[in-house]
């Protein structure tokens, strides 16, 4: 799964969009931003959360933190991230290379309105050393995301 899902997936979508490859690790934020040149809150980190019984991908900038308060308000409960191992089962995308592009099982995609401060953002393709290169509005429209303000400011 993993790159290979992405792959397909912008294959079939959006065919305009290159995966880009590193030789190294792009599996952090910091690792990311440095590899790609880029601040730390152009990474788009897709966070895999655990809300009632549902099971929710949140992208946001890579320097954001979430804001619990705003959580609840926006999902109805209290959420948690998930363990490295329902990551893996949930997404098929090993933790590092997280993103809500060719995924494993169909998920609900939400985007932090943090990511609207850049023109163009870079979140994972599958692996821990890919990444594509999109606008926010973008990512959004592919993945079906909703909108929402879940981060601390």
């Amino acid at each position: 799964m993993s790159i290979e899902s992405v792959r397909q997936f912008f294959a079939e979508r959006a065919p305009d969009i290159d995966i880009i490859e590193l030789n190294q690790s792009t599996a952090t934020v910091a690792l990311a931003a440095a590899a790609h040149n880029v601040e730390p809150g152009q990474i788009a980190k897709t966070l895999s959360l655990k809300v009632k019984d549902q099971i929710i991908l949140v992208v946001a900038k890579g320097d954001a933190r979430l804001d619990n308060k705003k959580l609840k308000a926006a999902f109805g409960a209290k959420a948690r991230m998930l363990s490295s191992d329902e990551v893996v089962s949930w997404t098929g995308h090993p933790v590092g290379g997280v993103c809500p592009f060719g995924l494993e099982h169909p998920l609900a995609v939400y985007c932090d309105i943090s990511l609207q401060e850049y023109q163009e953002v870079l979140p994972a393709a599958g692996a821990i050393h890919s990444a594509v290169r999109i606008s926010p509005q973008r990512l959004a429209e592919l993945t079906a995301a909703h909108w929402v303000d879940v981060c601390q400011k």
